[in-house]
């Protein structure tokens, strides 16, 4: 802590040129004592500064002397503050950005300040959900990262009951607004995505990380082994050209688009988790995607069909034979107005 002190105190002179005790005391939340031992530090350390006695005295860098102690240039500058220097930053980042900003040597202040207002984080969608939330214990499983302790850690999978497992946090990793926490397992290296987790209760016991651990490499692997599982099946299908918008924004990049057939019609490709899955999701554009293979789509496709009859088919026969058919809607006054 002495070190970090004596850096803010001397950061604190070159912003101020001239200050006291009293103030340096206030500016560090220190006593006015401890606040004179650390400028005597300075000196005695090499730091130009020095003393000053009576009105108007007080502790001053000599000459205006200043010293930079980022060694940043004014890109790397703005692309601090950009990437830290929103309204979304944690109080504890926009103090850092406070204090960092005063080393910045003068003329780049403008270009951080600037940066630091040029962008904002607004982590909830267009129906105001939450898209980068981390959940209540990344602060818990972020400082068992940076301590280096093992965590008692629940989890629960969508629908799943809540389990409880000791693992070793070894690192954070945010991916498509979702942060996930990479950790050693008795069964290898696992992802737990931060929104599912329960509980997170640090232990005593030091984190068992493996010899020479990479996060990045550790990662990579991790997402090479989920897509391998996510993209392990294959469905060939015709769709109407009207279908290829929503297909690309149902699919994305598990959707290959491929040639124009002599119908108007356009084959394509999507790869997803299973047969079963995929059909399931191209049920929902009706006869506007034709299944081709494999067999087994079609067949739950057929069965689809079969219990989506058995369900609503007495229904449509029931609101056909009414005087209010189905699919249309009746105002109070008689009008009629198509919904279909």
């Amino acid at each position: 802590m002495r070190a970090d002190r004596l850096v803010a105190a001397l950061l604190f002179l070159q912003a101020r040129g001239r200050v006291t005790a009293a103030e340096l005391a206030a500016e560090l939340e220190i006593s006015e004592r401890t606040a004179r031992r650390d400028l005597e530090a300075l000196i005695a350390s090499g730091v130009p500064v020095y003393a000053q006695r009576g009105r108007g005295g007080g502790w001053r860098l000599v000459g205006g002397a200043r010293t930079d102690l980022t060694g940043l240039t004014s890109p790397e500058v703005q692309a601090l503050f950009l990437a830290a220097g929103s309204s979304a930053a944690s109080p504890e980042l926009r103090s850092a950005l406070r204090k960092l900003l005063r080393a910045v040597p003068e003329p780049l202040r403008p270009h951080a300040e600037a940066a630091s207002r040029a962008r904002i984080v607004d982590d909830q969608d267009w129906s105001r959900t939450a898209v980068m939330a981390s959940g209540p214990h990344h602060t818990a499983l972020e400082r068992a990262v940076l301590d280096g302790v093992r965590v008692r850690l629940g989890y629960a999978r969508p629908g799943g009951v809540p389990h409880e497992r000791t693992v070793d946090p070894l690192g954070l990793v945010l991916k498509a607004g979702h942060w996930y926490l990479v950790a050693g397992t008795p069964d290898g290296l696992r992802s737990f995505r931060l929104g599912r987790v329960t509980s997170a209760d640090p232990t005593d016991e030091p984190v068992r990380r493996p010899a020479d651990f990479d996060l990045t490499a550790a990662w990579r692997t991790l997402v090479t082994q989920l897509e391998d599982r996510l993209l392990a099946a294959t469905v060939t299908a015709r769709a109407d050209q009207d279908a290829l918008p929503v297909l690309q924004r149902l699919l994305g990049g598990r959707l290959s688009i491929g040639r124009l057939l002599e119908d108007g019609r356009r084959e394509i490709e999507a790869a997803g988790p299973s047969v079963e899955v995929l059909a399931a999701q191209l049920a929902g554009l009706g006869a506007r995607v034709e299944v081709v293979g494999p067999p087994q789509a079609r067949e739950h496709l057929a069965r689809l069909g079969r219990d989506l009859t058995a369900r609503y088919g007495a229904l449509h026969e029931a609101a056909a034979h009414s005087h209010f058919p189905l699919g249309t809607y009746y105002t109070e006054d008689a009008n009629v107005a198509d919904i279909a």
